[in-house]
């Protein structure tokens, strides 16, 4: 495999003294993990944090093992770790996306999607701009898995996000839903309060 795109980081695990396994979402190529050596340095760990958007090179050698990725930045979204409304909405949003697509299938919807929201995110003035939009992207997120339903559109984001809360821990999320639920449970916790 040798490919090289832009992508969406969504989810960044340690692996060994230094290196990472990253997942990144890719318009064309769909989500793709990669070990990036290094990780954990100066230089990377800035680079790869979810919701950033970087141009990745992922390399084997041999069919079936995990790509070396090479990320440089393209565009960061660090500037928001000190905001804790945006960053729960992109830790949710980005940590979704990760428990469920799989590897190299292309969701081009959903990568619009996601992009969309994380620019929504980083630049409206005020939760109340997105809020809507990521009960929305739940609503998508389910419907191209294939477990579809109406939603009711004139709800408040909250009682959206409560309308798919079921589907997603039931259907999509499975053994994954304690780690992926407990950002979505920071985000609605946050949203709740920013509303009241």
């Amino acid at each position: 495999m040798d490919i090289s795109a832009s992508a969406i980081i969504c989810a960044v695990r340690n692996h060994g003294e230094t290196g990472a396994i990253v997942r990144a979402f890719t318009a064309d190529y769909g989500m793709l993990a990669g070990y990036v050596a290094g990780a954990r340095g100066r230089q990377l760990r800035p680079v790869l944090i979810p919701g950033n958007v970087i141009k990745g090179e992922w390399r084997t050698r041999i069919a079936g093992q995990l790509a070396r990725l090479t990320p440089e930045p393209l565009q960061s979204r660090a500037h928001l770790l000190g905001e804790p409304l945006a960053i729960a909405a992109i830790d949710w949003v980005t940590a979704l996306t990760a428990a469920t697509l799989a590897e190299g299938v292309p969701y081009p919807r959903v990568h619009s999607a996601v992009d969309g929201l994380l620019s929504a995110i980083e630049l409206a003035p005020a939760a109340r701009v997105w809020a809507g939009a990521v009960a929305q992207y739940e609503t998508l997120l389910l419907a191209e898995l294939g477990y579809g339903e109406e939603f009711d559109a004139d709800s408040a984001p909250v009682a959206m996000m409560a309308q798919t809360r079921q589907r997603l821990v039931a259907h999509v999320l499975g053994d994954r839903r304690a780690d992926v639920m407990a950002a979505r449970e920071r985000l609605v916790e946050r949203l709740k309060r920013a509303v009241a």
